[in-house]
C-alpha cells in the first residue's frame, strides 16, 4: 500500500523532504527613522515596532546583525513643518534621513540598506506624487523622484525602493542613477503595489496618510491580476533589479504569477496590517503568534517570493538562532 505518511513520521524525515523553507537571509527588516536623539517611540498599531532616532537605531541594527539579519529598509517620519507640496526636503543635504544612511553605512558597512522613494513622507499632501487641482501628476513627479534617488545613492544606499507607482519612474530613476555614476545601485521596484486596506498601521507610524482622496489612481486595483504582468514587463524593461508584490498575503497568486513569468528576483512585502492582525489575535489568545508568523512567511516563500520584507524579521531570526 502506498503510504505518503511514511514521509511525515518524524521531524528528521519531514525536514529531508520539505520543499520550501524560509531562512533569515530571505528577509528584509523595515525600520522607522525619526529625527532627534535617544528616541525609541513604540508604535501602538504595530506592537513590537518603534520609531528610532539614528543613535538608537544603530543599537537595533547591531542586534539584528548578530542574529543574522543583514538587510534593512528605512522609512523616514517627518514633522509637518518639513513637508511641502514639492517634497523638497527629500533631497535636501540637511535631510536627517540622508545623514542617517551615511552614519549607518559608516558604522556597519556590511549592512545592506534599502530606501523608500516616494513623495508621501515628505509631501504636505500625503500623496506619492505631485498634486495639482486634486490630481496626481505623473510626469511632473519623475524629476522629484530622480533627485530623491540620487541623493539617497550619494548617501550610500544599496537598493533604491521606488514605492510611488508613477508610470515610467523605474526608467527615469535608472537613467538618473547611471548619469550620476551610481550604476551599481540596485532598484527594487514596487511593481504590483495594490490599493490595499492593509496599510493602516504603516501610515500611523509615519503620519503619511493622504490629506485628500485616496491612492487608487496610481496604486493597482485589487481585482486585477494580469495588470501586474504588464507592470512587471515595464519595470523589467526599464532596468529594475527586483520586482515586488505588495501586500503579500492577499496577493499570493500575484507572487506566483510573477515568479513563473520573470527571471528577476521576486520580493513580497508582508505589510503592516498583515503583521498587526497576527499580533492582535495572539494578544487575545486566539493564535500562537510564533507558529502563525512562521506559517505566514512560509506561505509567502512557497508562493515564489525570493525576498520577504517583514516586520517579523527579528522575531523570526530570534526563533531560528
Amino acid at each position: 500500500m502506498i503510504r505518503p505518511r511514511r514521509n511525515r513520521k518524524s521531524e528528521t524525515i519531514r525536514s529531508l523532504v520539505r520543499e520550501t523553507e524560509v531562512t533569515i537571509k530571505d528577509l528584509i527588516y523595515p525600520l522607522f527613522l525619526v529625527d532627534g536623539k535617544e528616541i525609541e517611540d513604540p508604535i501602538l498599531s504595530l506592537p513590537g515596532q518603534k520609531r528610532w532616532s539614528v543613535d538608537m537605531m544603530l543599537f537595533e541594527i547591531e542586534s539584528c546583525l548578530k542574529l543574522g539579519i543583514k538587510c534593512f529598509v528605512l522609512f523616514p517620519g517627518l514633522e509637518d513643518h518639513l513637508k511641502d507640496a514639492d517634497a523638497s526636503y527629500s533631497y535636501n543635504e540637511r535631510n536627517f534621513y540622508l545623514k542617517a544612511i551615511k552614519e549607518i553605512k559608516n558604522r556597519f558597512p556590511e549592512a545592506c540598506l534599502m530606501s523608500d522613494v516616494a513623495m508621501d513622507p515628505y509631501s504636505s499632501d500625503g500623496h506619492d506624487g505631485l498634486v495639482s487641482d486634486g490630481k496626481i501628476l505623473n510626469d511632473e513627479t519623475l524629476p522629484i523622484l530622480g533627485k530623491m534617488a540620487v541623493a539617497q545613492a550619494n548617501a550610500g544606499i544599496d537598493i533604491i525602493g521606488p514605492s510611488d507607482m508613477m508610470d515610467g519612474r523605474v526608467g527615469y530613476i535608472r537613467e538618473e542613477l547611471d548619469t550620476h555614476g551610481y550604476q551599481d545601485v540596485s532598484i527594487m521596484s514596487y511593481t504590483a503595489k495594490y490599493a490595499s486596506a492593509f496599510y493602516g498601521p504603516f501610515r500611523d507610524a509615519l503620519a503619511s496618510a493622504p490629506k485628500m482622496g485616496d491612492k487608487k489612481t496610481y496604486q493597482m486595483d485589487p481585482g486585477n491580476k494580469y495588470e501586474a504582468v504588464r507592470e512587471a514587463e515595464l519595470d523589467e524593461s526599464e532596468g529594475a533589479d527586483f520586482l515586488m508584490v505588495k501586500p503579500a498575503l492577499c496577493y499570493l497568486d500575484i507572487i506566483q504569477l510573477l515568479k513563473e513569468g520573470f527571471n528577476l528576483p521576486i520580493a513580497a512585502y508582508n505589510v503592516s496590517g498583515e503583521y498587526a492582525m497576527l499580533k492582535a489575535a495572539s494578544q487575545k489568545g486566539w493564535l500562537d503568534y510564533d507558529l502563525a508568523m512562521q506559517e505566514m512567511l512560509l506561505s509567502i516563500k512557497r508562493a515564489g517570493a525570493d525576498v520577504i520584507l517583514t516586520y517579523a524579521a527579528k522575531e523570526f531570526a530570534s526563533l531560528r538562532r
